[in-house]
């Protein structure tokens, strides 16, 4: 086969330098032709970046603020939006490089071609510097000043307890429906939501309808008018009220009410509360759903809250063989705890009380409860005590005697446990919206609890109960986000090194304080109820988002 040899290729010398290269319109080599035509004139190599600290958002061009990850694709797309010139040449490649975070510098590295002559097209590597300028968006200004707000939602409810507002502040941050509030206030019966914009407090006034039975209504108040262009400034009130009958309350249902309820006895608890509230005949175990609405057409109150149950000790119980759900119904004998107690093995002569008084308080009662499936001999229950009960109540004195029991258990309860003051390995966010505070939520007291002063201890003791409802019941904790706590490993190192008497301690006879231990910790276990609810591990979240919130709080 015969070997044709190729075309030859005709080279020329770089005018420049006189490197060998293929002619080109310039008769430039590829370096000569670099220091000779700059593709990036007209590209400014250091710009800047507005960022908002308290939202921790960016400018975007020209007045939108976004809120943007660091290296992220937002942010490379708002600085990129900064940058002239880049329409005149054709952009490759974009991507950021490292610096401190403490810098206040982005640095981007670009990768732009140009057409400089006739079918010479030149590639160019180059990086920009941008200083991130701290500012204050126009929302967050408003939130500096005072009396900015546009629309006020006013939610309120008519209880002596704070239990309910606890709990609609974990809802809200749950579902994030906080980052529209400018501001947040507490009043005496609830709390001020504050906003820029009608559409953000319609928007929580809707998410109130849905976690809580509620009714609103609204009302605006105009502050200026234009008579030229007809255009009028308006701020906007919206009032929502909350039903005043909480979970574990006793309720007395209108007898016309009750009847049409399915005929359902008058005297009930409440066992659930959304966004609408479920009665419970504990006798019967039967139940009824009244809506808001529904409730709003022929309002009543409870009885009486969670703050006059009395402790019980269950003697003995035995079930009846009904169930709905996880109610058992289950004939039970109790007596007031306190008659256990003021006969104590400790031979104090104050504590024993006469035959007189021990005759009302060691008295045994029988009773019918729904709690059948968890209740057992010994073990210790909250309930209303109403043989010598007197509310004032026209419903409640209509009913005739033999329809009122003497005792309605609501919960169990765990004394032993709650005497030692364990603490929990788990807390909880708060939102954080008062002047002088950065960031969208906390750690220290919420919203609810914040005005101080006498109810402060109530507010206290109300925060303690909420907590004790999250851990006894696990379908209330499925609607609220529980954080585990940082310090609970340290917590327990330090409680070993005390234990063992620290590094610098005195030599102890090890036998002797292992016996001590020992017994100790039978003694603890004995008393302890082998029931407790605990909450997993796998229920609580990490903070991840740490950073951007506030601190954190123990509970």
């Amino acid at each position: 086969m015969e070997f044709v040899p190729g075309p030859a290729v005709h080279r020329v010398l770089c005018a420049d330098c006189g490197t060998p290269i293929v002619p080109n319109s310039a008769n430039l080599c590829v370096a000569c032709l670099r220091n000779t035509v700059d593709i990036t004139e007209g590209i400014p190599k250091q710009s800047s970046v507005s960022f908002c600290r308290n939202c921790e958002r960016f400018l975007s061009p020209p007045q939108s603020w976004t809120l943007a990850r660091p290296e992220s694709q937002e942010l490379l797309a708002i600085c990129l939006k900064r940058l002239k010139g880049l329409n005149k040449v054709r952009l490759t490649e974009a991507h950021f490089i490292w610096t401190e975070p403490h810098s206040k510098r982005l640095r981007v590295s670009l990768t732009i071609q140009k057409e400089v002559l006739t079918s010479t097209i030149l590639e160019q590597i180059f990086e920009i510097e941008y200083l991130v300028q701290h500012g204050q968006c126009p929302d967050c200004t408003k939130l500096a000043a005072k009396n900015t707000w546009k629309a006020l939602v006013q939610v309120r409810q008519k209880v002596s307890h704070k239990r309910t507002f606890l709990y609609l502040e974990q809802l809200i941050l749950k579902h994030g429906t906080q980052k529209d509030t400018i501001s947040v206030k507490e009043v005496r019966d609830g709390l001020d939501f504050f906003y820029s914009q009608r559409s953000h407090a319609i928007k929580m006034v809707e998410f109130l309808a849905g976690v809580v039975p509620v009714r609103s209504k609204g009302s605006e108040q105009l502050l200026s008018t234009d008579t030229h262009s007809g255009t009028a400034n308006y701020k906007f009130t919206y009032s929502v009220e909350i039903v005043p009958i909480c979970k574990d309350d006793l309720v007395c249902i209108p007898p016309k009410q009750a009847r049409q309820l399915s005929n359902i006895s008058p005297l009930t608890i409440c066992t659930r509360v959304g966004n609408s509230f479920q009665l419970l005949d504990p006798a019967t175990l039967q139940s009824c759903e009244i809506s808001a609405p529904v409730y709003w057409r022929a309002p009543f109150i409870s009885l009486a809250t969670v703050t006059d149950l009395v402790e019980f000790t269950i003697l003995d119980i035995e079930p009846s063989g009904a169930v709905r759900g996880k109610w058992v119904s289950a004939d039970a004998q109790v007596a007031m705890s306190g008659a256990f107690k003021s006969h104590g093995s400790h031979g104090d002569q104050d504590t024993i009380m006469d035959h007189e008084n021990s005759s009302v308080s060691t008295q045994i009662f029988h009773t019918r409860t729904h709690l059948g499936a968890i209740l057992q001999p010994g073990d210790t229950a909250l309930g209303y005590h109403l043989s010598h009960a007197n509310f004032n109540s026209d419903d409640f004195s209509s009913l005739p005697s033999s329809r009122i029991p003497d005792i309605i258990l609501v919960k169990k309860t765990y004394p032993n446990r709650r005497k030692k003051n364990k603490s929990r390995n788990w807390k909880l966010r708060s939102i954080a919206k008062e002047a002088g505070e950065e960031g969208e939520t906390g750690a220290g007291r919420g919203v609810v609890g914040r005005m101080g002063g006498r109810d402060q201890k109530k507010v206290e003791e109300d925060y303690e109960r909420f907590l004790q409802d999250l851990e006894e019941d696990p379908e209330l904790r499925g609607t609220v986000n529980l954080y585990a706590a940082k310090d609970t490993k340290m917590r327990d190192a330090t409680d070993g090194a005390r234990k063992k008497g620290g590094q610098y301690g005195m030599d102890i006879d090890e036998v002797d304080t292992s016996n001590t231990t020992a017994v100790d910790e039978d003694k603890q276990d004995a008393e302890e109820e082998p029931d407790f609810p605990t909450v997993k591990l796998e229920e609580l979240l990490e903070e991840f988002d740490e950073m951007t919130l506030g601190d954190s709080e123990s509970p």
